[in-house]
């Protein structure tokens, strides 16, 4: 049950700040905000995973973390200066 808690709380004080990040400003305050709503859903999915006992579920956050980080080369590549 403290696990359900944990991923509600991370979901209601983590995910406005980090989608409003990734919505405004230049470049790289939007990569920030990716960056950090990338994170939180991560860590929101393994606390769900552990909150329901189900060991399964945990193949989705990690894949959702090594494909946030291609995702992110691939975003800097595109804000990166034109040959």
């Amino acid at each position: 049950m403290i696990w359900l808690l944990g991923a509600v709380i991370l979901m209601c004080a983590g995910l406005g700040p980090a989608l409003y990040l990734s919505s405004r400003g230049d470049g790289i305050d939007r990569l920030v905000g990716l960056e950090l709503t990338g994170a939180i859903v991560v860590l929101v999915g393994l606390l769900l995973a552990q909150g329901f006992a189900q060991p399964m579920y945990l193949i989705v956050p990690l894949v959702l973390a090594l494909l946030s980080f291609a995702g992110t080369l691939v975003f800097t590549r595109l804000l990166g200066p034109r040959p």
